[in-house]
């Protein structure tokens, strides 16, 4: 249907490659939630089918797109804080998904932490991470643990000069959808913190009381969403680079991989730039 220009993917994840592969030979531009597949190797393949094809594709990294993050990357490139030097991303969701959905998802590091991998990168401003040293445990549901995954992790990754990254992560924040980063450098440094329901602060007696963090995802980054589609709607139409691309796809699960065979081998695992 020539009427139709573009394609959103957002089937289960071990749909995507075969999905990207159809739309892109029928001429659409695509927009893919992440990750491309849990295999780097049919990641691989699948993008040799998107450049074979010259096809326009996007990856669904939102956090990019969020207004907070977006502005501490431009105090960054600004210059504001110098030579970076250390990254803190923390990553907590409120409660952990459906067992079904675990079992499906290829694990926390590929897909909760993947996001926090990509937004690394993007922090970065384009330094390659060269190592990766991460753990995990089971702390939150024992039932994760019996399907094979983790619910609690932290990962430590080190770029190609030197700068050091440092990811937590949780299935549970009894508090609320925690989300915050912040950025050290040599001039000083910029954070990013978490989104409340408002800015109103009660203070009394008993203290200062602030309103809840926005609950989950689908509210803390709706924003963001509506932002990258914005943008993948722009770029079809005015032909600029498509970014986040299926390389930068391709990276962030590479980084996930690194971040299980170090914590299944307990040792720091380096990254083929």
């Amino acid at each position: 249907d020539k009427s139709i220009h573009a394609v959103l993917i957002c089937t289960p994840t071990d749909m995507h490659a075969d999905q990207i592969e159809l739309a892109a030979k029928a001429g659409k531009a695509i927009f893919c939630e992440k990750p491309v597949d849990l295999s780097a190797e049919r990641v691989r393949a699948c993008l040799k089918v998107v450049e074979a094809t010259k096809t326009k594709l996007m990856i669904g990294f939102n956090r990019r797109f969020d207004t907070n993050f977006a502005a501490a990357r431009h105090r960054i490139d600004a210059g504001d804080v110098g030579t970076v030097e250390l990254v803190q991303i923390v990553s907590r969701d409120p409660g952990p998904p459906p067992l079904e959905y675990i079992k499906r998802s290829g694990g926390l590091f590929r897909d909760m932490m993947i996001h926090d991998l990509d937004l690394a990168r993007f922090l970065l401003n384009g330094e390659e991470i060269v190592s990766v040293s991460a753990t995990g445990s089971v702390l939150v549901d024992s039932a994760i643990g019996e399907a094979g995954d983790v619910d609690t992790a932290t990962a430590t990754l080190r770029s190609k000069s030197g700068k050091i990254v440092v990811i937590t992560n949780s299935r549970r924040a009894t508090y609320g959808y925690d989300q915050r980063i912040e950025i050290h450098g040599s001039k000083g440094a910029v954070s990013a913190a978490n989104v409340h329901a408002n800015t109103v602060t009660l203070a009394n007696v008993d203290g200062y009381r602030e309103a809840p963090l926005l609950n989950f995802f689908m509210e803390r980054y709706a924003d963001a969403y509506r932002s990258e589609l914005q943008s993948f709607v722009t770029a079809i139409e005015t032909g600029s680079p498509i970014s986040p691309s299926g390389l930068d796809g391709l990276k962030a699960l590479e980084l996930a991989d690194a971040c299980v065979k170090s914590m299944q081998s307990r040792a720091e695992v380096v990254v083929v730039v």
